[in-house]
């Protein structure tokens, strides 16, 4: 039988309150479970002088030995109680951005790029154009002295 040391919800609609239990994996959430060894109040502050979280540590200590594995909050209890050691988490991928929101940076990158492309093109046009307008009235002068020697 593979036991575990878990949360129970109890508590009314919006009010949770929690049992620490030690239950069969296979038994549901809120179901049977074979002994109560805290507790855990979410609704009280963190850094106020009420107790959160009441563990029974002589029975989780034994539980422990008899091979029960604790879920990962109730892990976190433990370790803040110093009965457990809780390896540190790393996980890189949960920082980055969705599916959606990587769209959304490519999409606009891409517009940025566009735009930066017909600024460009743009801008390379007024040159051309200034060139072309500087040497027009090079050649077009010889043209207008003709009409005004008639």
């Amino acid at each position: 039988m593979a036991l575990k040391i878990r949360l129970a919800r109890a508590g009314s609609k919006k009010r949770p309150y929690y049992h620490v239990v030690i239950a069969d994996v296979r038994s549901p959430r809120d179901g049977r479970f074979i002994e109560q060894v805290g507790s855990w109040n979410p609704m009280l502050p963190k850094d106020g002088e009420a107790k959160r979280v009441t563990l029974n540590e002589e029975r989780i200590k034994h539980w422990l030995e008899v091979g029960a594995q604790p879920t990962d909050r109730v892990m976190r209890f433990l370790d803040e109680a110093g009965l457990a050691k809780r390896e540190a988490r790393n996980n890189p991928n949960k920082a980055k951005p969705g599916k959606a929101a990587q769209e959304r940076v490519a999409m606009k990158a891409q517009k940025e790029e566009e735009a930066k492309a017909a600024a460009e093109a743009a801008e390379e046009e007024k040159k051309a154009a200034a060139a072309a307008a500087a040497e027009a009235p090079a050649e077009e002068a010889p043209a207008e002295e003709t009409p005004a020697a008639e």
